[in-house]
């Protein structure tokens, strides 16, 4: 008996990395209303393009008019080790931005699955996307029956863990879908709630980004709030914090894709070093990986924070440096790591 359409799309992905793979129906997203009021509340703070884009999340056809199914696709980033010490002089940096930029590598094997769709199904037309278009990802992973809504907001398997990226691939071909996802396995669970320095979650299942160390460190543009700084701890781009605790990732397996291994250097990252970058020393350094979304303004700022929650002395050298940086974001980042760096040595001096 000859295998269906959909058994040989789900090998072929799965021959291409993907390590989930799932169909959805098209048609509205089931989490729309839910996104409209958590914008309304204000939790998507200086996030403009939320608001702007935020109609088009309502259906699948905003990104491809003629969409019949979505094929939801997950790939494995898990370094496989547990949650990490600080160490002194350095930043620490998301799991998921240790690589190469998963976008290029996601939409590379996106194109390689429709082109072997359309070999397929010579008509087919369809757009793989990774989370720059307006669809909301997890709703349809879930719909495709890869995993649940953890109470820290992120997609849970119960293979996977968290530490995985989605990418979609929106075609014109009515495909057979899988079941939804329907149970929810955290039960009384509240782990990664309690452990979020910043109180970032307003209620289980509720991020209110403004507070969220990934917003703080990445998104935002501007200076961050000074009530928040020595939450940030050391992580200067992201934070795997409420992903570190969660029990689901205690047993996953690290990725095998060697697309997704992490680079030395960037596993954490030399703070004093990073205050002396150029704009083009930055861009050279970062060019091929996420953390070129901060810009060089944006990573600094980290650099400088996260120096002053160190309170290391030896430090104040290059901070003072950056004081007189061109980037006014950068100085005021500096002055205020500084201040803290001199206020703790003389709290300690004093007794």
């Amino acid at each position: 008996m000859e295998e269906s359409l959909e058994s040989r799309l789900k090998q072929q992905a799965q021959a291409l990395g993907f390590d989930l793979v799932g169909i959805a129906p098209a048609g509205p997203a089931d989490g729309f209303d839910r996104l409209r009021d958590w914008l309304d509340h204000g939790f998507a703070g200086d996030m403009d393009y939320m608001h702007r884009h935020a109609e088009a999340r309502r259906h699948p056809e905003s990104v491809l008019p003629e969409v019949r199914s979505v094929v939801m696709l997950g790939m494995n980033y898990n370094p496989g080790n547990g949650p990490e010490e600080s160490v002194s002089g350095k930043g620490r940096v998301a799991r998921y931005a240790r690589g190469a930029d998963y976008h290029d590598v996601l939409r590379e094997r996106l194109n390689h699955l429709l082109a072997w769709l359309q070999g397929e199904r010579a008509a087919c037309h369809g757009r793989g996307v990774v989370d720059t278009a307006p669809l909301l990802e997890r709703d349809f992973a879930r719909r495709a029956g890869l995993g649940w809504f953890g109470k820290n907001t992120m997609l849970l398997n119960k293979r996977l863990g968290s530490y995985f990226f989605l990418a979609a691939l929106l075609v014109d071909v009515e495909l057979q879908p899988d079941s939804p996802f329907e149970a929810h396995h955290c039960g009384t669970c509240t782990a990664c709630l309690d452990a979020c320095p910043t109180a970032a979650f307003v209620e289980p299942g509720v991020l209110d980004a403004r507070r969220c160390i990934s917003y703080l460190t990445i998104e935002l543009k501007g200076a961050v709030p000074l009530d928040l700084r020595t939450g940030i701890g050391d992580w200067t781009f992201g934070c795997d914090i409420c992903q570190e605790v969660c029990p689901w990732n205690r047993k996953a397996p690290a990725a095998a894709n060697a697309a997704m291994q992490a680079r030395p250097e960037l596993e954490s990252l030399d703070l004093i070093e990073l205050l002396g970058l150029t704009d083009d020393e930055f861009r050279s350094r970062f060019r091929d990986t996420a953390l070129m979304r901060t810009k060089r303004r944006g990573l600094l700022r980290n650099a400088a924070l996260v120096l002053g929650n160190t309170g290391d002395e030896r430090a104040l050298p290059a901070l003072r440096r950056a004081q007189e940086d061109t980037e006014p974001l950068i100085q005021e980042a500096a002055r205020w790591a500084a201040a803290e760096i001199e206020r703790r040595r003389d709290r300690i001096v004093l007794g």
